[in-house]
């Protein structure tokens, strides 16, 4: 069966298997930025955008991806391969030890702040409740998003 899809921003026709997830479909085209935690929808790992709201993409059929828009935390770069505000806020706060839970832990907070540009604590806790971090304890995760907004904001009013 073929699809075809947008991935960060660029056109992608593949043939896949009918029951072949998301997950694996993207780690077989290269996006290595999808990790495979658990295959089951518990850790979060494999986190993307698709259309704009974050999923978790072992859950979901490739099939499914079809005439969409799917983002990667690969895809948060800007064209010059810069951070993301985001990413470099995570970097800055000591939020990303071994990266594992990295991806998907952008994907949930990116959809946070597209819908809540100044999210408290509890609200940052709640939308990366679906992201198992083993190594950061969440507190640098949670000061990282809630800076990551604050640096948002500045750029949207100047």
């Amino acid at each position: 069966m073929r699809i075809e899809f947008e991935l960060d921003a660029r056109s992608i026709a593949v043939e896949i298997d009918p029951g072949e997830s998301l997950m694996t479909l993207l780690r077989r085209i290269g996006a290595v930025s999808v990790k495979d935690g658990c295959a089951r929808g518990d850790c979060g790992s494999c986190a993307v955008r698709l259309d704009g709201r974050a999923v978790t993409s072992c859950l979901l059929f490739a099939a499914q991806a079809d005439g969409r828009r799917v983002q990667t935390a690969a895809g948060l770069a800007d064209a010059t391969g810069g951070l993301h505000p985001l990413q470099r806020a995570l970097v800055d706060a000591g939020g990303v030890q071994c990266g594992y839970c990295t991806p998907g832990v952008l994907m949930a907070a990116m959809d946070l702040l597209d819908h809540d540009p100044d999210p408290g604590e509890q609200q940052v806790r709640t939308a990366l409740a679906g992201n198992l971090c083993r190594c950061t304890g969440y507190v640098k995760i949670i000061e990282g998003v809630r800076e990551a907004a604050a640096l948002l904001r500045e750029a949207e009013h100047g």
